[in-house]
């Protein structure tokens, strides 16, 4: 699982425009790379996602230098901010317990939720709650949704518009 935070916060993917231009960067590096994306949420100033690592899982990190680096030039140029920070730091975890899995799963889908964003996950465009219950087994759905996430330790101490 990775979250990934811009520069003090800031809500420089604030508009459709530019959540659907990270979202869809994101998976498409993450195809690009080879990381399987089994849930992801973008935000104003954050994202999740939880994927299943290609055979070399230290192609994360150049995924996610890519990512950074090609949004942030993008928006430093749309902005006139050039050299602007615009990503702070990544944080990843090596989830290998299912339990664990699976209510992080649950926690990425319903994000735009937690965050006060839209009332059910399914609502907002940027996160894959859609793609997953449309594309997952009726019953492996469930399974996942039915997860309590209160425990869940996942830095998020953003507070997205």
């Amino acid at each position: 699982m990775v979250t990934a935070g811009t520069y003090r916060k800031q809500h420089l993917f604030r508009s459709r425009e530019r959540l659907a231009y990270l979202h869809d960067l994101l998976l498409a590096y993450a195809v690009d790379f080879g990381w399987q994306l089994q849930a992801w949420a973008v935000f104003s100033n954050h994202y999740h996602f939880v994927a299943i690592s290609p055979p070399d899982a230290n192609s994360l990190k150049l995924m996610l230098s890519k990512l950074h680096s090609d949004s942030g030039l993008k928006l430093n140029s749309e902005d006139a901010k050039q050299g602007r920070q615009v990503w702070f730091n990544y944080w990843d975890t090596r989830l290998t317990f299912e339990k664990s899995y699976l209510a992080r799963l649950k926690y990425v889908h319903t994000n735009p939720v937690h965050h006060g964003l839209v009332r059910s996950e399914l609502l907002y465009p940027w996160c894959s709650a859609n793609w997953f219950k449309e594309r997952s087994d009726n019953a492996f759905y469930k399974t996942v949704m039915s997860f309590k996430v209160d425990r869940v330790n996942v830095r998020d101490d953003f507070q997205p518009e």
